[in-house]
């Protein structure tokens, strides 16, 4: 108790360094999830995503990122069992995001493409499992967890392979493609704006006061979806025909009403992000200040002050600008080539599957999400549309993800334990 009292000052500083550390990473590395996409298609240039991802994020982080926030992380450790040691849950939460930072920095540099969810899991099981014992671990979540990379991918591959499909049947193979896509398109809107409604309603705004049910989530991202439709239709009315020289279907034409809808996707995508994601590096700030200013007394939730997401969404919106764009070259451009209509289907896919997982209590990574609907979107188009290498490294950086936080956390943890005792 008395390694607090004596050291919570230095420990509440290094904390908020750390976090905003572990925040930067959660940008140069995740907001890619949310505009790869968009820029890999053309349908929005880099600046002009990280414009929209600079505000966006940050409002989703600040507006919606968490009230209440549970200490550890997704309930992978007892905190009962540091009730006799709190000092331990300190070094154990700043090694975890000093660890997972770390990670995500070599992987950003890299261009990997890796959950940020699963880069601090992993370091809080290894910190658990060595500092506190195998026991102190709950192994049904962490394989519960694991069991998402399997899942999230597959789901979101099958649902993008079969929106882009249908994109295909009803307006690229159809006699007037561009007539099919204004016809169409109001649909597709339709279901842009329902699923991200439901995106940011389920994961996004519990914490603002907005604890609505799933039924009542329902409804209102029915509404939101048809204005947004009425929106996007005076939107659609102002593209018009070009003739352009060689592109004798108008797909050229097409891609531009697509390109509409990505803008759509882009903002409330990196909205719905930022409130979720800044968890993974307020979650363990927040249970460090949360014991410091309770002389060691753990309690399962903590309070997150507004400050704490003002740094978490401030070190979102650094790394996106100082070294997001490798991994939005790696997500838009590296997998597959990504055209308007290609990009939508894999971002709805994305965001499809977030809202099946919220609704499900499924544990996923928006990252594995998108990457398996980006793939989904190339298998449609055939084997040949994949670059194989790229997902080979994308796969072996994911498989090394879990160890490699759960490493470094290791090395930490006994770094502080040895330095304040």
């Amino acid at each position: 108790m008395s390694i607090i009292v004596q050291h919570g000052e230095i420990f509440i500083i290094l904390a908020c360094v750390f976090g905003f550390f572990m925040a930067w990473g959660v940008g140069a590395n995740d907001v890619a999830n949310a505009m790869g996409t968009s820029v890999g298609s053309r349908a929005i240039t880099i600046k002009q995503a990280i414009l929209i991802a600079v505000i966006f994020e940050f409002l989703g982080a600040w507006l919606a990122g968490g009230e209440v926030t549970a200490t550890i992380r997704g309930g992978i450790i007892d905190p009962g069992l540091l009730a006799q040691d709190p000092q331990f849950l300190v070094y154990g939460m700043l090694s975890a995001l000093l660890a997972a930072a770390i990670w995500l920095l070599i992987a950003s540099a890299k261009g990997w493409p890796v959950s940020t969810t699963h880069s601090i899991v992993g370091a809080i099981v290894g910190f658990g499992a060595v500092g506190l014992g195998m026991e102190a671990v709950a192994w049904g979540k962490v394989g519960q967890i694991a069991s998402s990379w399997v899942v999230s991918p597959l789901l979101a591959g099958t649902i993008a392979y079969l929106l882009f499909k249908s994109v295909q049947h009803l307006i690229f193979e159809a006699p007037d493609p561009f007539a099919s896509a204004k016809r169409y398109v109001p649909a597709y809107v339709f279901l842009v704006g329902f699923i991200v409604a439901m995106v940011t309603l389920t994961k996004g705004l519990k914490h603002v006061g907005l604890d609505l049910s799933f039924g009542q989530s329902l409804l209102l991202s029915i509404l939101i979806g048809l204005v947004i439709v009425g929106i996007g239709v005076l939107m659609e009315r102002r593209v018009v025909y070009e003739r352009r020289a060689g592109d004798h279907f108008g797909y050229g034409n097409v891609e531009r009403v697509f390109g509409v809808l990505m803008i759509f996707t882009a903002c409330a995508m990196a909205f719905a992000h930022g409130s979720n994601d800044v968890a993974n590096a307020v979650g363990p700030l927040a249970a460090v200040i949360s014991v410091v200013r309770s002389n060691g007394v753990i309690d399962a939730a903590a309070l997150v002050p507004w400050w704490v997401l003002v740094l978490g969404g401030g070190g979102i919106v650094a790394g996106l600008v100082t070294y997001g764009h490798k991994v939005i070259a790696t997500v838009g451009t590296g997998i597959t080539e990504l055209t308007p209509s290609r990009g939508f289907a894999a971002t709805l896919a994305a965001a499809t599957t977030v809202v099946l997982a919220s609704g499900t209590g499924l544990p996923i990574s928006t990252t594995h999400t998108l990457v398996g609907a980006v793939l989904g979107v190339g298998l449609a188009r055939g084997m040949a549309a994949l670059n194989m290498r790229v997902i080979g490294t994308i796969v072996m950086s994911w498989l090394i993800t879990l160890p490699a936080g759960a490493g470094l956390a290791i090395v930490f943890f006994f770094t502080f334990k040895g330095i304040f005792g």
